[in-house]
């Protein structure tokens, strides 16, 4: 996959729209971008092909699907070896409720985010996770309140 060429005024207003509704024909999109339609598909159509868009998804709320405990897990390991850090990343993605898995530098070696529906339903994912592998430590930091979500990037 080629990268995407330098992102122009036009690239980021398509992106900008984009990010707020994924949904937007063509014919809407190049409406409120001004550009006429064939030249807004095809700038649409390279940045799929180029992989600067990755996909495009419907966003779900968390709470009204039966998912409202956020939980971060930071975790601590004595391997750093590249099987290692294979095999777990493998077993990790393969847990649903892991929204997003970090290597992190510092005191912590990773950092899950995690959607439960209850604690008992964290308890259960936890001792799933401490089965993958020997791990150092592990911490969890519960949400009291997200204060700001946003899948928008700052273009």
């Amino acid at each position: 996959m080629a990268a995407y060429k330098e992102l122009d005024r036009t690239d980021r207003a398509i992106l900008s729209e984009l990010q707020q509704d994924g949904s937007l024909s063509v014919a809407q999109l190049s409406e409120k971008v001004g550009l006429s339609t064939t030249p807004c598909w095809k700038r649409v159509k390279s940045m799929e092909e180029s992989g600067l868009i990755e996909k495009r998804v419907a966003i779900v709320n968390r709470e009204q699907a039966g998912l409202p405990v956020t939980v971060f897990v930071s975790l601590r390991t004595n391997r750093h070896d590249e099987a290692w850090l294979r095999e777990f990343a493998a077993a990790v993605a393969g847990m649903p409720e892991v929204m997003e898995f970090h290597r992190m530098s510092g005191d912590v070696d990773y950092l899950l985010k995690v959607v439960a529906a209850d604690i008992a339903g964290y308890d259960r994912f936890y001792k799933r996770l401490i089965q993958l592998a020997q791990l150092a430590g592990v911490s969890s930091a519960f949400s009291m309140e997200q204060i700001k979500s946003t899948t928008a990037l700052p273009l």
